[in-house]
């Protein structure tokens, strides 16, 4: 499919009465769609998506509408979102220490390239503390800088892992 046909067809999932903030609704989109703003479509329809659940036949629409128009941080978003319908997610607000207080001294990337390890309270064989590795994607932010705030969005890489205590161990003597 080409990019007109997959925003179409993606659309088309988006029930009707869906708006974004901004009371942006699938029949707007469509007007885009009509006069080729094609950029414009896809974020208008990440924006809808974000905002509701949505099957991940969307999603995977999107982030091959995404991947064609050479739109790496939104195809990563989309590829995120369908990682999220498949395994779960879990959102957190996330406090960096200070660069002046931790090992850390260099900001952590948002677009869901680290992964740090969880402490979500299983148990080893042996019965001490096992850590499970997630993906983390920041919200709204490019990197977070230590000392810094955001929300945060969580995907374990083994769908078993169910999300009970949820504590961040970054290599240090706390875990």
């Amino acid at each position: 499919m080409d990019v007109p046909e997959l925003l179409e067809s993606a659309s088309l999932l988006v029930p009707e009465e869906t708006a974004t903030e901004n009371d942006i609704t699938v029949r707007d989109i469509w007007d885009y769609l009509v006069h080729d703003e094609w950029e414009i479509a896809l974020g208008l329809l990440e924006e809808l998506g974000d905002g509701r659940s949505l099957p991940l036949a969307f999603w995977e629409k999107l982030a091959d509408a995404a991947e064609q128009l050479r739109l790496e941080r939104s195809a990563a978003w989309c590829h995120w979102r369908c990682s999220e319908i498949r395994h779960g997610v879990i959102r957190a607000d996330l406090t960096l220490r200070p660069a002046a207080e931790a090992r850390r001294t260099t900001a952590i990337s948002g677009a869901g390239v680290l992964r740090p390890m969880w402490d979500i309270g299983h148990l080893s064989p042996t019965g001490g503390r096992a850590v499970s590795i997630a993906s983390l994607w920041v919200e709204d932010m490019p990197y977070l800088e230590p000392g810094g705030r955001a929300t945060v969005r969580l995907v374990p890489l083994r769908r078993r892992f169910l999300w009970r205590k949820v504590s961040l161990c970054w290599y240090d003597e706390s875990c």
